[in-house]
């Protein structure tokens, strides 16, 4: 569509009820999950019945809030302690790929590229099951050769922790490599002639300038473990994560309490955006 060109009326009617049909399509199941947290009702639906704040305070016996659901409290944490340690090991993972992918005398770095980026690319019930079946025989390798019981590569904690960090870690090196294109790297000349050592240029010349990049990544990262679901399915043991422990409740039947998580979910998640945007624009102003 070319804005300088002359529109009929027709057309610019029609493309604003298009962008409005694309919101409301958007954004009214999320507004109809939170208005639902706050319905006085056994069931996670409507009819409206009224306001009430039970399905975030109630301790019982008959409605029992979030604030005081055990199950779902555990699985939050869970999902919150995935979710940093995936964060934190696909931030530090990814920036060093990033900085050896940045690297114009590295051999086989297509090659490398193309490898990085097929987690990406493969549905992640065939990366959770693949995942799974690997560690599995690992593991019962290990036991029969050498009578040795590795936790680690049984289903469980770290075990989905591993199996996020494998397709996680290469959204944060695609972020930090994007912000890498635009330094200037006669920055680092400049400072390694003026009698800094090389980790002195990468923590307060490269680092500093990758910060935003970093913290953006770090978000997205934390975001991408608290919701994954496909690979956790697979790879989860006796401690459910959140979106696990939901998916039950659904399949099962479950009270509003789903739309009081949800929404807690949709304020932090948005605050979590925002704060990202707002790091982000001032860091281009």
């Amino acid at each position: 569509m070319i804005r300088t060109l002359p529109q009929s009326k027709s057309y610019s009617i029609g493309f604003k009820i298009y962008i409005i049909l694309f919101f409301v399509f958007l954004f009214a199941p999320l507004l109809i999950t939170c208005v639902l947290a706050f319905n006085d009702s056994i069931f996670p639906a409507l009819p409206w019945k009224g306001f009430t704040l039970d399905w975030f305070f109630s301790d019982g016996p008959e409605r029992v809030g979030i604030f005081h659901d055990q199950i779902n409290l555990a699985s939050i944490w869970v999902s919150f302690r995935t979710a940093f340690f995936v964060a934190l090991l696909s931030t530090v993972v990814g920036t060093c790929g990033a900085f050896l992918f940045e690297q114009e005398t590295f051999r086989f770095k297509q090659l490398l590229y193309f490898l990085m980026l097929a987690p990406l690319v493969i549905p992640g019930v065939i990366l959770g099951i693949s995942i799974l079946l690997f560690s599995n025989t690992l593991g019962l390798f290990f036991e029969g050769r050498f009578g040795i019981d590795i936790s680690l590569l049984r289903p469980g904690f770290w075990l989905v922790v591993l199996g996020q960090f494998s397709f996680i870690t290469t959204l944060v090196t695609l972020i930090v490599s994007a912000q890498l294109k635009k330094f200037d790297y006669t920055l680092e000349e400049a400072a390694l002639n003026l009698g800094a050592n090389r980790f002195e240029v990468i923590v307060h010349i490269t680092l500093r300038f990758l910060k935003p990049a970093l913290l953006g990544a770090m978000a997205v990262a934390f975001l991408m473990s608290f919701e994954n679901f496909n690979t956790t399915l697979f790879l989860v043991g006796s401690d459910a994560t959140l979106p696990i422990n939901l998916y039950l409740q659904v399949r099962d039947g479950s009270t509003p309490v789903i739309n009081a998580i949800s929404f807690l979910l949709i304020v932090g998640t948005s605050s979590l955006a925002l704060f990202n945007l707002f790091i982000q624009r001032d860091r281009s102003e």
